[in-house]
């Protein structure tokens, strides 16, 4: 036979091999990736946890459980404390004032142009499964628009109870690809119609003992020295509407809400412990991410607020935890979280999918393997839209304001009343209870802080606010 036979035979076997080496080594990447289970509470405040406050009044231990195994980002806040504007930033990436998207109420939302994380996760390989309550406007039953292709429980935002086993039934399937799977549960925010004195939509909890055997009501249940003009119209008129009856609750009635409110986290703590523990039966527990976040907080009273939709602390700063595939040592980091931003490139990270790159926000994987090291940011900005209250004197004022959260201080400006500005030391007034905006020792402060906001605003293109400072007004 010719050399040329021999040649060709050997050129055949040598493709050959390359061939199984490439498809092993594709198979070898696809098995590198991780899974990732993404839980999601609704209304928790970013303290609301055992391990965060002890367990004298409420007992977390699923939600401790990731807390020990992972990274908890102390400094984490939504996008915008609303459910529908803080969820199209988690399962977008983009700002609230790009998609539109700043209060509940139902506008057009471009997914063409906001494509969402179910869409990027299934293009780039894996399986995506989401289960409960989504809220975000766009069908999630229809997976051309969502990314999701296994839904369940999703109907009226779903029930708490059921998506365990629709999540089992998930892991039960046979996953020759990596998977993407959200669990998203309701409560605590079944506490809006305790407030009310509703009926539970999932499911009653029992009268509160007496205020004394109570959780201790909030120390800052007063409004803060020199509030904002916004906001003291903005409480008169939510406290006068029937969707939130708590201008007449005292220091008791406050105990008795923390305790019912806790008792709604314990009650979701223990259906994520039966998601984790088919988690750990499906054999995945140990190649899958698993990330634990809320959409926002709730004020419980806090001056003199109950649910969420303001700026303040306790409906702003939520809890986020993630726990690398295999898990590591427990540790905490107070890097500034974006949630809205922050979740799609930090999962892409994880996933080895590069970050799309319309996307704003940072990856925190880095962090959550326990790099150290300076912050990337110097600040994180949040929006609100306060659009639930009634009119007062004929009069409906919606207003819309910014907040800029620094190392030491929070400034939120609004886009109505001659005083739109508040400024509060975080380190010497934790509760926020003092304003210094009109403070003339803080004046420098306050500029820079004007500087920062308006530098961003710029910079992330968002024309709606303009009103930075006094000179911007226009006159009142």
């Amino acid at each position: 036979m010719s050399s040329a036979f021999f040649l060709s035979r050997r050129l055949g076997a040598l493709l050959l091999l390359l061939g199984f080496a490439l498809r092993s080594a594709a198979v070898a990447a696809e098995a590198a990736r991780p899974n990732i289970l993404i839980i999601l509470t609704d209304q928790q405040a970013a303290d609301a946890l055992s391990c965060r406050q002890g367990d004298r009044y409420l007992k977390t231990p699923n939600m401790d459980s990731l807390a020990a195994r992972g990274t908890f980002f102390t400094r984490a806040y939504s996008s915008n404390p609303i459910c529908v504007p803080s969820r199209t930033a988690m399962f977008t990436g983009r700002y609230p004032h790009e998609t539109g998207i700043q209060n509940n109420e139902r506008v057009p939302f471009d997914v063409g142009k906001f494509p969402t994380m179910g869409t990027y996760f299934r293009a780039a390989g894996y399986n995506t499964g989401y289960v409960g309550k989504w809220h975000v406007l766009t069908p999630i039953e229809n997976s051309a628009t969502s990314g999701f292709d296994y839904t369940a429980n999703i109907k009226n935002n779903g029930a708490d109870a059921a998506t365990p086993a629709a999540i089992t039934t998930f892991l039960q399937r046979k996953h020759e690809r990596p998977f993407l799977l959200v669990a998203s549960f309701i409560d605590p925010h079944n506490i809006a119609e305790w407030a009310r004195g509703e009926p539970l939509p999932d499911g009653e909890i029992g009268a509160p003992p007496p205020p004394d055997q109570c959780p201790p009501a909030p120390p800052n249940r007063a409004a803060p020295t020199g509030e904002p003009e916004a906001m003291v119209f903005a409480r008169r008129s939510y406290q006068a509407a029937p969707m939130f009856p708590v201008r007449n609750f005292d220091e008791g009635k406050w105990r008795q809400y923390r305790w019912a409110y806790y008792r709604m986290i314990e009650r979701t703590d223990a259906l994520i412990g039966r998601v984790l523990a088919s988690l750990a039966a499906s054999g995945h527990a140990d190649d899958t991410l698993i990330v634990f976040s809320v959409d926002h907080g709730d004020c419980q009273g806090a001056h003199g607020w109950n649910q969420k939709t303001v700026l303040y602390e306790e409906s702003i700063r939520v809890p986020f935890i993630v726990c690398p595939p295999g898990g590591k040592r427990a540790s905490t980091s107070n890097r500034f979280v974006q949630t809205g931003l922050d979740l799609i490139p930090t999962l892409c990270d994880f996933a080895g999918i590069p970050t799309p790159t319309a996307l704003p926000g940072l990856s925190q994987r880095a962090a959550a393997l326990g790099a150290t090291g300076p912050d990337p940011r110097r600040f994180v900005v949040s929006s609100n839209h306060l659009v639930q209250g009634v009119p007062l004197l004929g009069i409906m004022m919606m207003p819309a304001g910014r907040m800029l959260r620094t190392e030491r201080y929070k400034y939120c400006v609004y886009d109505q009343g001659q005083h739109r500005e508040s400024l509060v030391d975080l380190q010497k007034d934790p509760g926020e209870l003092v304003n210094l905006a009109e403070d003339s020792a803080s004046a420098a402060i306050l500029n820079d802080h004007r500087a920062m906001l308006l530098e961003w605003s710029r910079s992330a293109h968002d024309a709606a606010f303009p009103f930075v400072a006094p000179e911007n007004r226009g006159g009142d």
